[in-house]
């Protein structure tokens, strides 16, 4: 099989969790108690034997880099390939920076130039999935395609919101059609997971600035759907996008089944910043039922149906459901949370009560203390 490498977008859909990606990119996301949104991304491309990956950042990716590192935790700390932060190269005309994926490609086109790899993996940073890239290379190139698109297939209700396109496709598996609304009940989504020639990628790039096109579907993809070389690829596995608050609320509680960890974790592992903390602490009256708790914690409350990550305290007498308390949160005695997101470093005093609905969770931002 031929080389690729790999592009993740860290800050595309940073105005979808404006709560959350204040002082953070979507990419550093912290998730599932000890994951960041990037992990699935990164183990993906490692897991599909992808050795050169670049980050694409914007603002606001200080915790991204501090997570990722030199990447050594995927493998990516390495002297041929590894792992290549890129920021934005300047500012546009109007004193801006990027807005678009295509302006965002046109900022790293020097990494895809200095690049020898054959093919180009582009994935965004906001999904949860676990998916092998070697088949879907191995169909381009055998489709002689320009494009290949990876697409899941869902109810139309359930992509309410989603900015995805919409694919329609043939017999053959070619990409007939690409729109951003449709009518049908049951859509093909468009992951904004593709693949494509290295340097078909950077003349098409060049070819759409120079004639002042801005949108990478519109622009780019789309007018190559009439050669009849833009293919579709199905993804068959897990894939959720986290698109809003509440979705990442949701989907955060669906990994405390057991039937979605293994669907998720089972097919190939998720690498993450390895921690070296202490084995987390729990009191003698301590209560703590379906419940995904990290390292580091100390445990002497009551803890049901919640994601607790690293270094989080739960006092006496309190009670913590249905909630997500993030890294060091601390909660005194005599506390009721209930639907609550706490952000990192948030510190809950003594006798609170905080609800939320599982339709609105109850959010803290980033070192609240009340």
């Amino acid at each position: 099989m031929s080389s690729a490498l790999g592009l993740i977008f860290s800050n595309i859909h940073d105005d979808n969790m404006p709560e959350l990606t204040v002082k953070r990119t979507v990419a550093s996301i912290p998730f599932c108690g000890r994951y960041r949104l990037i992990d699935f991304a990164l183990s993906n491309m490692v897991n599909s034997d992808i050795a050169k990956v670049g980050v694409i950042t914007k603002s606001n990716y200080q915790s991204l880099m501090d997570h990722i590192g030199s990447g050594k935790d995927w493998d990516l700390a390495r002297h041929y390939g590894g792992l290549y932060i890129l920021p934005p190269f300047g500012v546009l005309e109007n004193n801006s920076l990027y807005t678009t994926r295509l302006e965002a490609l046109k900022n790293v086109i020097g990494f895809l130039n200095k690049s020898t790899e054959d093919y180009v993996v582009m994935s965004d940073s906001d999904m949860v999935c676990n998916i092998d890239f070697k088949p879907i290379i191995k169909r381009h190139e055998e489709t002689n395609a320009l494009i290949t698109c990876v697409y899941v297939e869902r109810q139309r209700d359930t992509v309410v919101g989603n900015a995805n396109a919409f694919v329609k496709i043939n017999g053959d598996g070619v990409i007939t059609e690409m729109s951003f609304d449709s009518k049908a009940k049951s859509v093909n989504l468009y992951t904004n997971i593709c693949v494509v020639e290295r340097r078909m990628l950077i003349n098409l790039i060049a070819d759409a600035l120079s004639h002042g096109k801005m949108h990478f579907l519109k622009d780019l993809v789309i007018p190559e759907i009439k050669t009849g070389r833009v293919m579709a690829y199905k993804h068959e596995g897990y894939y959720e996008e986290i698109t809003s608050l509440l979705k990442y609320y949701e989907e955060s509680m669906r990994f405390l089944d057991r039937n979605t960890r293994e669907e998720v974790f089972r097919k190939a592992n998720v690498y993450t910043k390895v921690k070296d903390s202490a084995p987390t602490r729990y009191g003698d009256n301590s209560v703590v039922k379906n419940s995904l708790v990290a390292d580091g914690c100390q445990i002497e409350g009551e803890v049901y149906n919640s994601i607790i990550f690293r270094g989080v305290k739960v006092g006496r007498g309190t009670v913590v459901k249905n909630s997500i308390l993030m890294q060091n949160t601390i909660t005194g005695e005599n506390i009721t949370l209930n639907c609550v997101i706490a952000d990192k470093n948030v510190v809950i005093k003594d006798g609170r009560t905080l609800s939320g609905h599982e339709t609105h969770p109850f959010f803290l931002s980033k070192g609240t203390v009340i």
